[in-house]
């Protein structure tokens, strides 16, 4: 059954109220219960959908132009650094990161911002806080922020960008990037040092309040790449009264968290959270006025993206996400016009997709009758598999235990990979970085060439035979997949697969690895579970994959420096790969702007990685998405989640196709009630008889 019954709602399976029929409300989905809503803690994009739009870092991307370019969010502008030498003299922005000691940010915010409405800056009528010295009896059945009758406000000012940068550096919020930002601000792992030795409020000399609206971030040497980091969430404000509220004992024995009821400026808040089934956003009463882009590129406004340019935003006062773990319901629900956009199964990517003449696809001619629009673009993503390389089996640098991953990695064809389980809908991955990145590389100068050849006839790479990988695998000390006392070698994989297509994606697996002789056992588990087996390094194998945080190779090549290892330092090093060459190279492009230099330097990174194959490299997605006619401003993005604020919803267009479209079939049940008449005919003039005799 699709959607449960609603006659009053003029739609029979409308799975949503009657009060809500023509409202421009948002409806989407989410996959999994989100684990953070903690900007500090997050790093996953399921969760920065939601924290997104509620927390505003100071600056965004603009959501129209490509390239993607900064513009600013709540800062005045985007900052612009100052570079200084040892001695304090100023440098000149093109200065050598050599001769850098010092790169200052001043990021000045606009006055006038203001916090959603919330119980933590609720006040009494002298002043007091009303909720800050709470018992057990005063929260009694409380189980959401929205329990507490009584809200406040103020206005958003520097102190609560400092505020949040040291919270990151604080050890037990443990957030995911402080191993990376410590290399750059100054004093930030002496700061978090002194924490964790109990010192009440240390120095931190590279953050500081100048003013209201004016906080300096120091860094300790030439970043071009950190600009970027200023629109991530990790950088959001974060208000002390908020923490003060929710580290309170009875709220965390109620776990009401800053980690699951957020608190901020953004259009949206969070007016209902059952994470185990429904999320509800609703326009944030305070938000300050903000307009649509006026500008774009040159096809915006052919394609009606500029049709609301310069008019305020947001246009949706509420957005309902509800949890949808399979992916055929979701998507039936979404040709019933119960949610708004979706992606494209692949078991449904033949009745979605037509492809012309020239081989370019489109949407099908069921989805243009119903007039949904079909959007294609790269995702500057890399999807692969993860060795452990603390794993005793899969993981070490000897010269046996990289042919051992070099055999896999040809065995796991992700060419074949793409066309049976993405239809097509990738881009094969032979490094970290996917296109549109600098550094990404075609032709014969891009390929792994410990996985593939270049083929000249087809002017395309050839990936190396089974008897290649067979060889490797022999000389890896595993001949037929046995080790020299005849144990077969197994190796488990770790996954969240739970999909419709999760089991054949499986047996695809193993059947590949039987290729070698080798046996993969499959772990599966839910995705939270599943994170804290990653970050405790308890696995062998794992699919994984990272989405750009900002357009830079950096972003990539992080992922597998030594002192970002996942399980070590908790940082974002999945695989705890942690060759000493890499990391020396990638401290040298790190804070390099691009050139050919840097460029030389990325091919030899890569070619450290195909060598030592922390990662078999997968593909990059091609995202297909979908969406109704009645969803307007839907420009696809790969940076940035704070998209929500530009949509439109046209609730009547959509009431009136959801009426069309779900029309119930009456017909087999009038077929039933006339049987079932035909039925009583006989007895009806039995009865009529008898009645007849007796008279």
């Amino acid at each position: 059954m699709l959607a449960v019954f609603c006659i009053s709602c003029g739609v029979p399976n409308n799975p949503y109220p009657k009060s809500e029929q023509n409202a421009a409300i948002y409806y989407n989905t989410f996959p999994e219960e989100p684990k953070h809503f903690d900007p500090a803690m997050s790093y996953s994009s399921d969760e920065y959908r939601f924290i997104q739009q509620i927390y505003e870092p100071p600056l965004q991307y603009h959501y129209l132009k490509r390239p993607y370019a900064l513009i600013p969010l709540t800062a005045a502008a985007v900052p612009q650094p100052r570079y200084f030498d040892a001695d304090g003299e100023s440098l000149p922005l093109d200065a050598p990161a050599a001769s850098v000691a010092r790169a200052v940010y001043e990021v000045r915010i606009r006055p006038g911002i203001m916090y959603q409405p919330h119980p933590c800056f609720a006040k009494t009528e002298t002043g007091e806080w009303l909720y800050h010295n709470l018992t057990k009896a005063d929260v009694k059945g409380f189980t959401q922020v929205t329990d507490f009758p009584m809200t406040g406000t103020r206005e958003l000012i520097a102190a609560d960008y400092v505020y949040q940068i040291k919270r990151m550096a604080d050890p037990k919020v443990t957030c995911p990037i402080s191993s990376t930002l410590e290399d750059y601000i100054l004093g930030m792992k002496a700061y978090a040092d002194a924490l964790s030795n109990g010192q009440v409020d240390p120095p931190f000399p590279g953050v500081e309040v100048v003013d209201r609206y004016t906080y300096r971030i120091i860094l300790t040497a030439k970043y071009p790449q950190f600009v970027y980091w200023l629109a991530m969430p990790f950088f959001s404000p974060m208000p002390h009264e908020a923490i003060d509220f929710y580290g309170q004992p009875v709220m965390k024995e109620r776990n009401i968290t800053i980690d699951r009821f957020p608190v901020g400026t953004g259009p949206y808040r969070i007016d209902t959270l059952i994470a185990h089934k429904e999320i509800v956003l609703v326009k944030n009463e305070n938000f300050r006025i903000e307009h649509y882009p006026s500008r774009g590129e040159s096809s915006d406004r052919e394609a009606g993206l500029l049709d609301d340019a310069s008019k305020i935003i947001p246009f949706i006062p509420k957005a309902v996400y509800k949890l949808e773990k399979e992916s055929i319901p979701r998507w039936n629900k979404f040709l019933q016009g119960y949610y708004d956009n979706s992606g494209i199964p692949s078991d449904t990517f033949d009745r979605a997709v037509a492809f012309d003449d020239t081989g370019d696809p489109g949407a099908s001619e069921v989805l243009r009758s119903k007039q949904i629009a079909l959007r294609i673009n790269v995702d500057p993503t890399t999807v692969y598999f993860a060795f452990n390389m603390l794993d005793d089996t899969v993981g070490g640098y000897s010269e046996e235990k990289r042919k051992l991953r070099q055999a896999i990695s040809i065995a796991l064809d992700n060419e074949e990979y793409i066309e049976i389980f993405l239809n097509g809908r990738g881009v094969s991955a032979y490094s970290p970085l996917p296109p549109g990145i600098f550094g990404y590389l075609e032709g014969p100068d891009g390929i792994n060439p410990y996985t593939h050849d270049w083929d000249p006839q087809s002017n395309r790479p050839s990936r190396k035979s089974i008897e290649e990988a067979r060889r490797l695998l022999a000389e890896a000390g595993y001949p037929g997949g046995q080790d020299s006392k005849g144990n077969p070698l197994i190796i488990s994989f770790d996954n969240t697969w739970t999909s419709a297509g999760a089991s054949a994606a499986l047996t695809w697996m193993r059947k590949q690895l039987e290729q070698l002789g080798i046996t993969m056992e499959s772990r599966t588990t839910d995705y939270n579970r599943f994170r804290d087996k990653v970050k405790n390094g308890n696995f062998q194998i794992i699919r994984w994959g990272w989405h750009a945080d900002y357009p830079d190779p950096e972003n990539f090549m992080f992922l597998l420096y030594g002192p970002n290892s996942k399980a070590l330092q908790d940082g974002e090093n999945a695989a705890n790969y942690d060759n000493p060459e890499f990391n020396r190279l990638f401290e040298e492009i790190k804070n390099m702007a691009n050139s050919p230099e840097r460029l030389g330097i990325i091919r030899e990174m890569n070619r450290l990685l195909q060598r030592d194959a922390p990662w078999v490299f997968v593909y990059h997605p091609v995202n297909f998405g979908l969406s109704h006619q009645w969803l307007k401003n839907r420009k696809p993005t790969s940076t940035g989640y704070n998209t929500l604020k530009y949509f439109r919803i046209d609730g009547e267009q959509r009431s009136k196709s959801r009426q069309e479209w779900n029309q119930p079939i009456l017909w087999p049940l009038w077929i039933c009630a006339a049987f079932l008449i035909l039925g009583t005919i006989p007895a009806i003039i039995t009865i009529w008889k008898r009645e007849r005799g007796t008279q």
